[in-house]
């Protein structure tokens, strides 16, 4: 299990070396708090980042074939060549900013040929079964996801990564993260439900007729392990294993948007502690984010109005967690520099 990061000492320490830098009290707003942050999930007052990566995580959904998105489902098996051939927006932001990415077929339908050090194969599954009629994975299967995620990160971290973000694909996966947020957080599932990859308003409402169905059909469902299985998807389970092994090792976590957060709250009912070793990086335009986003008294990097997945808030976003840190170890104090204090 993770350490807790409740360290008052630490944290006054991180503080005061912040406080005292040539600037006035608090003008660097949120990146002074994220360099507390980061301090304490590091359990240091000169924080680092090493090996940065991005894990996408791709598994298809059987509820895809009743008409919950706007793509049909070969789309996830088409976008992860597209990831393996570095062409998606993924690609581009982790090339920009200096992260490593691992993308990893968890569930996909299809094979792939390749298996390099960017694209591995885990799959437990080529797709969930249909959860509007029998649940989406099996008890042993749903492990079986988590245990990739937790190989995975155990992989990365093994070389040096001490700060990893997650992200995903899998057409249909907006439908789990609902009704898991729907489920987890007690909030009414027409709350949760959201246009996805852009769904037009009569598609929008067959959707939320087809997931409150599902919702009825698990109604005495209350174990967070029970609905993962149930309502989930193998992407969505290999990042709840991901994030709960990431925070066993002390590291960074990089939150992306809705499913990302999605898969979060069940970690977070698995284990709570997880909720201290994460940066959350944007605020997705997906329905129910920003609720997800207040239930967990978290404040995003980035309102940009991204809805796109794969990860791509945390790569947007890491130069930011890059800056937090640079000004913990880089700024000069008031007396190092002399520079006059008020």
């Amino acid at each position: 299990m993770p350490a807790s990061l409740l360290d008052r000492s630490l944290e006054n320490r991180l503080q005061h070396i912040i406080d005292h830098k040539t600037k006035p009290l608090g003008a660097l707003g949120q990146i002074e708090t994220l360099a507390v942050h980061i301090g304490l999930i590091q359990q240091t007052e000169t924080p680092t980042l090493t090996n940065p990566h991005i894990l996408v995580f791709a598994g298809d959904h059987g509820i895809a074939a009743d008409g919950v998105s706007a793509y049909p489902a070969e789309v996830t098996y088409q976008m992860v060549l597209n990831f393996m051939n570095g062409g998606a927006a993924i690609n581009v932001f982790t090339r920009q900013n200096g992260l490593r990415l691992v993308v990893c077929d968890v569930g996909v339908r299809g094979t792939f040929d390749s298996n390099t050090a960017e694209f591995v194969k885990f799959k437990v599954q080529p797709g969930t079964q249909n959860m509007r009629h029998q649940p989406a994975m099996s008890s042993d299967d749903t492990e079986a996801a988590m245990d990739a995620g937790r190989l995975l990160v155990d992989g990365v971290h093994h070389r040096g990564c001490n700060v990893v973000g997650f992200g995903e694909m899998g057409i249909g996966n907006t439908s789990s993260a609902s009704l898991l947020m729907h489920r987890l957080l007690n909030v009414p599932v027409g709350q949760c439900v959201g246009r996805g990859t852009g769904l037009t308003d009569e598609q929008l409402t067959h959707k939320l007729a087809i997931l409150t169905e599902v919702s009825d059909r698990y109604a005495d469902l209350t174990d967070p392990m029970a609905l993962l299985s149930a309502m989930g998807g193998f992407e969505i389970a290999a990042i709840v294993g991901g994030m709960l092994r990431a925070a066993e090792n002390g590291m960074v976590i990089l939150v992306d948007g809705f499913i990302s957060t999605a898969s979060l709250l069940v970690a977070q009912a698995l284990d709570p502690a997880v909720i201290d070793y994460c940066v959350f990086t944007h605020r997705s335009d997906e329905t129910g984010h920003r609720l997800m986003l207040e239930r967990l008294n978290a404040s995003p990097l980035l309102n940009l109005g991204l809805r796109l997945g794969e990860g791509t808030g945390c790569a947007l976003a890491y130069p930011l967690v890059q800056a937090s840190v640079a000004m913990l170890n880089e700024m000069a104090s008031f007396d190092s520099a002399g520079v006059s204090n008020k």
